[in-house]
């Protein structure tokens, strides 16, 4: 009987773990460059007319959309102005009162209706696709005429059906929720790195 505790079979496990992200990664390279530089026009060009990213996602998610945000009002790789950009997961108060007196599908909905103006760009982050208050939120941002740049993973799932020809979705059609993140977060950073080239580079 195979120990799957041994050091052998879980040096394999994190082996085969390695060459299944840096597989799809390779994979979507190809796949993704052109929505990813699509996302980044979008948001460079809310950003040039005064506009803001507005970022969202549950677990994982929500800590990329934090991530992401954190990139653009900070930095990410060279030095340069703060850019707007807000992450929906933070506030404790706000995500537990609104989960409270309506509903957690509500959370950032009820958010990009206070805070979301004509022009901004809504990112939306769920690996499933079918996150009810990343979908939501969606639909706000459409009626308050914003874009909307979409993560996703598997086959796209509502969120896919949800987005019109004037936004962009990520998709990273993998099975596995740890997997998609991997790919999410590397998009991210070149999302980051091609505002910044678009923003701030002379050669641009």
């Amino acid at each position: 009987m195979l120990d799957m505790n041994s050091p052998d079979r879980l040096l394999d496990r994190i082996h085969a773990r390695f060459e299944e992200s840096a597989r799809l990664k390779r994979e979507s390279a190809t796949l993704l460059a052109q929505p990813i530089l699509d996302s980044a026009r979008a948001m460079v060009d809310s950003l040039r007319q005064g506009g803001r990213v507005l970022a969202c996602g549950n677990g994982g998610s929500a800590a990329d959309a934090q991530h992401f945000a954190a990139e653009l009002l900070n930095r990410f790789e060279i030095e340069r102005p703060p850019l707007a950009a807000i992450a929906l997961t933070t506030d404790s108060s706000t995500l537990t009162s609104i989960a409270n007196d309506y509903d957690f599908s509500q959370v950032f909905s009820k958010q990009v209706r206070a805070l979301g103006r004509p022009g901004d760009v809504l990112l939306a982050i769920s690996t499933s696709g079918n996150s009810s208050n990343v979908l939501a939120a969606i639909e706000v941002a459409h009626r308050g005429e914003m874009r909307v740049v979409a993560l996703t993973g598997r086959d796209g799932g509502a969120i896919a059906l949800a987005l019109t020809g004037r936004d962009v979705e990520l998709r990273v059609p993998h099975a596995s929720t740890a997997h998609v993140q991997e790919v999410h977060i590397l998009a991210l950073h070149c999302i980051c790195d091609a505002i910044d080239q678009l923003l701030f580079s002379k050669e641009s």
